[in-house]
């Protein structure tokens, strides 16, 4: 029974089952972590969380009946729902920043190295998110197009202005990928007391989740636009 209670439980969303089984191999021959369920189309999640309680589920965007957004929507309207991580190509992030608006809580390439998965699926269980500045970037500018998400530079900043020093330390740690844990031991605090840091940080914030924290944390430190130039 304690091997269970430590096993990371995770489900598998993909319409390719030869994407599926190479992650189940994959992550199956990790310590700790055990592949508990699969899927190969958003409509069949509701069930297989249901069943199985996942604590992460790996999500794929494109699928034939319900898409991977819709399914991660539908899993944060649920309330107590295990951490999404969206499976992507670079030629995805348009969908991406959908899936971060849908509640997802980090991202991985489909081709990331086995380590890059291990460590996602290990964060954001704990707590953390799953962010690749390279990728970010991306998705911070396709969110910049939306004037109502607020993620230019600007407007970033303006989110976060309310926060007091401490609670800016947290949201950094945030948007580095620091689970719970880790900003506890950092600044040394209790793991509730980040957890409340967190609900209050959000709150003031106005972002949904820690991949919108740290996605307006991200932005708000970018290096301001040149002006336009216009002609004389």
């Amino acid at each position: 029974m304690e091997e269970l209670r430590e096993t990371t439980r995770v489900a598998l969303v993909d319409d390719d089952p030869l994407v599926r089984m190479g992650l189940r191999a994959m992550l199956d021959g990790v310590h700790g972590i055990r592949v508990v369920a699969e899927a190969a189309d958003g409509s069949d999640v509701p069930g297989m969380v249901d069943l199985h309680r996942p604590h992460v589920v790996l999500m794929d965007l494109r699928m034939k009946t319900i898409d991977g957004i819709t399914a991660t929507q539908r899993l944060r309207e649920r309330g107590d729902s295990p951490a999404v991580v969206v499976l992507t190509t670079f030629d995805d992030h348009d969908l991406v920043a959908r899936a971060v608006r849908a509640g997802a809580v980090g991202y991985l390439l489909k081709h990331a190295p086995p380590e890059d998965i291990v460590r996602a699926v290990r964060s954001v269980r704990d707590g953390g998110s799953m962010l690749s500045p390279e990728v970010a970037r991306r998705v911070i500018t396709m969110l910049a197009a939306d004037p109502g998400h607020g993620t230019d530079r600007q407007a970033a900043q303006q989110r976060l202005q309310h926060l007091s020093a401490r609670e800016m330390q947290v949201a950094t740690a945030v948007a580095d990928g620091k689970s719970n844990a880790q900003i506890a031991a950092d600044l040394h605090l209790t793991v509730p007391t980040v957890k409340g840091y967190i609900s209050a940080i959000l709150g003031k914030t106005a972002t949904q989740n820690r991949v919108q924290l740290a996605l307006t944390v991200q932005a708000a430190n970018l290096p301001p636009s040149p002006p336009s130039r216009t002609g004389s």
